[in-house]
Parts: C-alpha cells; structure tokens; sequence
C-alpha cells in the first residue's frame, strides 16, 4: 500500500497541519487529516487537497491530536467544506463526573461540565462544525483504529488524570499555581553553549515537564504493509512512553519509516531512552539512515528545532526536514505516483556547537 505525508506550513508561529493519503491504484484512496494549524490554515488545507487529492475528495478522517489552538482552528473550516466521514477528537467536558473528586467541592457535575466546555470555544466549534452535518464525532484512545491508522496514546485512563491539569480546565487540586513557577522560570534562564559530537549526547533523559495538553496529545501509527508512520503532535515523553507500550503489544514496536519530530523540535519533548525505543540505539557515523523525520516549524521560528533534538534524531538514523518557508509544504511519499514541481531539500545539518 502506497502513502504520502504533506506537511503544510502554517505561518508564521509553530503549529501542524498534515495531509494524508494512501491506498493502491485501482482500489482507491484514503484522505486522513490531522491538525489544522490556524483559522487561515483551514483554506489552504481545502485548497491542497483539492489541487493534489482530487477537487471535491471525499476525506475519510479528521484527527484533531489535542485542544491547543495552533492545532484546532484551521479543521473548523475543512469540515464545514468537505464531505467528511468521522472527526475524531478527544472532548474533556465528557468526563466531569469521573474527574469531579479532582475539583475543589463547590462544583456539581453539570457545573465542572459548563466550565470546562466554555473553556474551550474552539473544540465546541469543531464538534457543532460537525454533528451540523451529520458527521460522527469519536473519542480517539489508545487501541482505536482510524483507517490504517492505529492510536497508541493516550489512555483513556491516563486522559482523565491530565484533564485537572490542563490550563485551561478551573483550578483543582493538580494544578494550584497553573504552571506560573515553571514558566517563570524558563523565562528567567540563559544562553548557554553547547558541544556535541557524534557520540556525545546533550539530549537530557529527565527535561523540564511539558505541558498536560502535550502530554495529552493523540499519537498515531500508520500501518502499511511493512512500513510504519508514527505522527506524535506535541507529545511528551510520558505519551511516547505509553505510546511505545501499546504499540509493544500489538507487535508494532519497531523503527518507523516515518516519525514526526514532536512539538516542532522542543528539547522538554523527547529524551534518549524514548528515541533508543523508537528509532534504536545511535548508529555509527556514516550508516545508510533507517527512515525519515518530519518537524513542522514556522517561519519566524528559527531556532525550532532544536539542535539537540535534530542531532538525536540524526544520530539514529533519522536526517530531520523542516517546513520553514510560508506557504509551502513538504512531501514524503513512499510507491505513490509523482507530482509535477517537487523539488528536493535538505535536511537540518548535525551541529557541534550551539547555544540554546
């Protein structure tokens, strides 16, 4: 089964829009949507499919990966435009009854259920975008499939014990400075310089925590005959780790062909021991690369990704490309047909010396 992966840039800030396709020849195609980037992403999103899917294409499935707003508002637009056949997508509001006992006490069900909707204006746009036309809106759990697609994170066990987490949801007993300390202090710190080299590692195996919606993100692998794509959003380690889980049990733990560099190339999203589990163990200098990773980045965002990060993937064998220019997108197809004007880039170099 054939499969191409565009990486569509999103402007000026960091964020991702995905546009998938794959199937075989005669037998038919599958469109798969995952993020939206910004409101104005949506209409390029619409315009990409119809110019390199077929005008009018029929999109199998909408995957919003988490609530954050350089994810969500760019779908609004694709599902009220095209003919969609399932939005999946994970509602936090759902589970106020489960999660209450996390909430201080002046709160009834219906009540935390209000908050936590109206905290959210954009996913309740997105769910009403698509329960006005009939289109079934799905929760998006490990263990789900989607198409050829499988979820590994999260949980739904581990989503609810994020929810009181998330910065949005009203204060509850997780949370009672909302972050405002780590914040501070990322914001406090300073340049330092770094040396790495081929065998030397800056990567660190315990970073700063990212967020709980990061944490929260859905993370998928795509299924193909022998080959796998692994699309990460904004995951953490936590959920690479529990994704890494999943995927153990169902025998599709091995290096991808296609991984997506989480959170655009941020040092708090990976570590060396969840990238030894997913990609392998650092190769020797020189070896033939094992598979390819994508990192979505805006185009005032030069310093995304970051250079530990490009030069982890690079060392196990994944040379890592960028979206970076507005407007453009980036292509990895794998027994697809050409398309007309592509032309090759390069890939993000390994760096030795840096300050981040």
């Amino acid at each position: 089964m054939g499969y191409e992966i565009d990486f569509l840039s999103v402007g000026d800030s960091n964020g991702d829009a995905i546009c998938i396709r794959y199937g075989t020849p005669g037998l038919g195609y599958n469109i798969h949507i995952t993020d939206g980037g910004y409101a104005d992403t949506g209409q390029r999103i619409i315009d990409h499919v119809n110019q390199y899917y077929g005008r009018g294409a029929r999109i199998a499935n909408v995957v919003l990966s988490h609530q954050d707003g350089d994810h969500i508002a760019g779908l609004i637009p694709v599902v009220r435009h095209f003919d969609v056949g399932a939005v999946w997508m994970n509602r936090p509001w759902l589970y106020a009854a489960e999660i209450l006992h996390a909430f201080h006490s002046n709160y009834t069900i219906e009540g935390l259920r209000k908050a936590i909707r109206d905290a959210y204006p954009l996913l309740v746009e997105l769910e009403e975008a698509a329960l006005a036309k009939g289109i079934p809106v799905y929760e998006s759990f490990a263990g789900s499939w989607i198409g050829s697609f499988l979820v590994l994170a999260p949980t739904r066990e581990r989503y609810l014990t994020l929810i009181p987490e998330f910065d949005r949801t009203p204060s509850s007993y997780a949370k009672p400075l909302k972050g405002a300390i780590g914040k501070l202090f990322e914001a406090a710190k300073n340049l330092a310089s770094f040396f790495e080299t081929w065998t030397t590692e800056a990567l660190q195996e315990n970073p700063s925590p990212t967020s709980a919606s990061n944490e929260s993100c859905v993370i998928q692998l795509g299924v193909f005959d022998q080959k796998t794509v692994l699309l990460t959003a904004d995951a953490g380690p936590a959920a690479l780790s529990e994704a890494a889980d999943v995927a153990q049990a169902f025998g599709l733990l091995l290096p991808p062909a296609f991984v997506q560099v989480p959170h655009h190339g941020s040092r708090r999203n990976v570590t060396p021991s969840v990238l030894n589990r997913w990609l392998g163990r650092p190769v020797q200098e020189g070896s033939a690369n094992k598979g390819v990773a994508f990192c979505s980045v805006g185009v005032n965002k030069p310093e995304y990704p970051r250079k530990r990060v490009s030069n982890a993937f690079l060392r196990r064998g994944y040379p890592v490309y960028k979206t970076e220019n507005a407007g453009e997108w980036i292509r990895h197809a794998h027994d697809m047909p050409n398309r007309d004007g592509m032309r090759p880039i390069s890939s993000v170099a390994f760096t030795s010396s840096y300050e981040e």
